[in-house]
């Protein structure tokens, strides 16, 4: 059942993502898409530094596999409708190699905590992403015909998408803490930093927006928000308090985030964010880093009890201190960013070549082209 929550929640990302204005289409298509890649992950990642505990061999390999799957989705939400199929999948093949080197990095050889990819899924597929559509640029028909996400239009498949992700992200983000009962905290402050992340979006939106009503699509964000800064932070915490704060400053930061720092992105870094993944999954990954960061370095042995063994393992065997865990906690998000940001160039750049460079006209005509087959 778990298993199937995992293409579940998959397809609810997608559908939640269709509501980018007049690209739901394409990004149905790379939802659908996505899942050749799962193959490959295992390969190059095939020691996983959590066991699950269950009778099938490979499940712990598709589940790291699914998480891999998110981040290229969160990376084509950046670049969604001014980019062709092709370059799609081109994006797709170079980014899971990337995403395996650094969450074996991080998690293998570092010894980091972040069974829910605040870090590995959400910051590093964001920046991956914003800098493929910075190096996607092209100034005469950007300036022609601005693309940013300037307004999503809610309909029933962004509304599906988001109740897919309320019922199944939970166990999907904890399914790598399935032990001594770590799963069941992680779920419950996922829940809670989802709530919290809702009630922050009817408080501040109504407050930043001139319109002074709750928009659709700041609902859906809210919850993609609350659940990205508990990737890190869900098995760590040990109240739901730490999570009800931590899912009301994330929605917070995005929200002012899409009003402030939206606009700068595109004026001055010439970055276009066509779903708004840098406000959704990019800031709060940061943020949800820098909360597990804090709570590496205050975790104690009489606090975890049994727990410190799965959550910190490290500290636990007495190889490391909480304060060194936490400073290799805090290290990981620069390493991070900096894979993501070179890689994402370095995509880009491939993705310009004139041979792959051959986006269509018009949103409505790429619709129309994924859409009709030729008999």
């Amino acid at each position: 059942m778990q298993g199937l929550g995992y293409r579940v929640w998959d397809a609810g990302f997608g559908m939640q993502g269709s509501g980018c204005r007049v690209w739901d289409v394409g990004f149905g298509i790379q939802d659908l898409g996505s899942p050749p890649a799962l193959p490959v992950v295992p390969t190059l990642a095939a020691s996983s530094p959590k066991s699950i505990p269950t009778p099938f061999p490979l499940l712990p390999s598709m589940v790291s596999a699914d998480f891999c799957t998110a981040a290229v989705l969160i990376s084509s939400g950046a670049v969604l409708g001014r980019v062709n199929p092709i370059q799609l999948l081109l994006m797709t093949l170079l980014e899971v190699p990337l995403f395996a080197c650094n969450e074996f990095i991080l998690l293998s050889l570092l010894g980091i905590s972040d069974s829910g990819g605040s870090l590995t899924v959400h910051a590093f597929g964001a920046y991956f992403g914003l800098m493929v559509s910075r190096a996607l640029r092209q100034p005469r028909v950007d300036e022609g015909g601005e693309q940013q996400d300037t307004g999503r239009q809610p309909d029933a498949f962004t509304v599906l998408g988001t109740l897919y992700l309320w019922i199944f992200w939970p166990s999907f983000a904890s399914a790598t803490t399935a032990q001594d009962g770590a799963e069941l905290w992680a779920v419950l402050n996922i829940y809670f930093s989802m709530a919290a992340s809702t009630l922050a979006a009817f408080v501040l939106s109504p407050i930043l927006y001139e319109e002074g009503t709750l928009q659709a699509a700041q609902l859906q964000d809210a919850a993609l928000v609350g659940a990205a800064v508990m990737g890190m932070a869900g098995e760590m915490l040990l109240t739901p308090f730490g999570a009800l704060v931590a899912g009301f400053l994330a929605s917070h930061l995005s929200l002012l985030g899409s009003r402030f720092l939206s606009p700068i992105l595109s004026s001055r870094l010439k970055i276009q964010d066509t779903c708004g993944v840098h406000n959704v999954h990019g800031l709060p990954g940061v943020l949800g880093t820098l909360v597990g960061t804090l709570l590496a370095g205050l975790a104690t042995a009489d606090a975890y009890g049994g727990r410190m063994e799965s959550v910190f393992p490290l500290v636990a065997q007495g190889s490391r201190t909480a304060s060194s865990q936490a400073w290799w906690q805090l290290c990981a998000l620069p390493l991070t960013l900096i894979l993501a940001s070179l890689g994402g160039s370095l995509t880009g750049a491939l993705l310009r070549t004139r041979a792959l460079r051959s986006t269509p006209k018009s949103p409505e005509m790429e619709n129309k082209v994924l859409r009709e087959v030729k008999r």
